[in-house]
């Protein structure tokens, strides 16, 4: 298959219409907020209109009152709207209204294999990692630290 990089300023808004004409769409991610879950230029997420709720813990993308697109969870739904949390953040951002947010995460494909609603991983940062928002700092230089440790302590093997 062959990929192209193209301004998020130009392909961003084709996507939220091949969306909004009822088409999924693959979309390889790009920033760091939802690290661990996907990866930035690593990982892909597949993207679909919504059918139904939106519930906490779904991955949504939306598009914030200055026009930037984001993909990120929803930690809360109050009746002034949805309130989204990236997966390495501790802020939360909110009210986004209904009508900004028009696409689902429906999988993921993180580390080359495909992950959806009822996997392992997919469990995890839906019912477990989302309530960590207090101690996500600590947990992610924690997690860091001991990847770097591991691989030094392997190269020197």
């Amino acid at each position: 298959m062959n990929s192209r990089i193209v301004d998020n300023s130009v392909f961003l808004p084709i996507l939220k219409g091949i969306i909004e004409e009822g088409n999924d769409v693959s979309l390889t991610v790009s920033g760091g907020s939802m690290v661990p879950f996907v990866v930035s230029g690593r990982d892909t997420v597949v993207l679909s209109p919504i059918n139904g709720d939106l519930k906490k813990g779904d991955v949504a993308f939306f598009q914030r009152n200055n026009g930037q697109y984001v993909l990120h969870r929803i930690y809360k739904v109050k009746p002034d709207g949805f309130y989204f949390l990236g997966d390495s953040q501790t802020f939360v951002e909110g009210p986004i209204e209904r009508n900004q947010i028009f696409a689902l995460c429906t999988s993921v494909c993180r580390k080359g294999k495909w992950k959806k609603p009822g996997s392992f991983y997919w469990f995890f940062f839906k019912h477990i990692w989302i309530h960590t928002r207090p101690a996500r700092r600590r947990i992610l230089k924690l997690t860091a630290g001991l990847k770097h440790l591991f691989k030094k302590r392997g190269d020197n093997k």
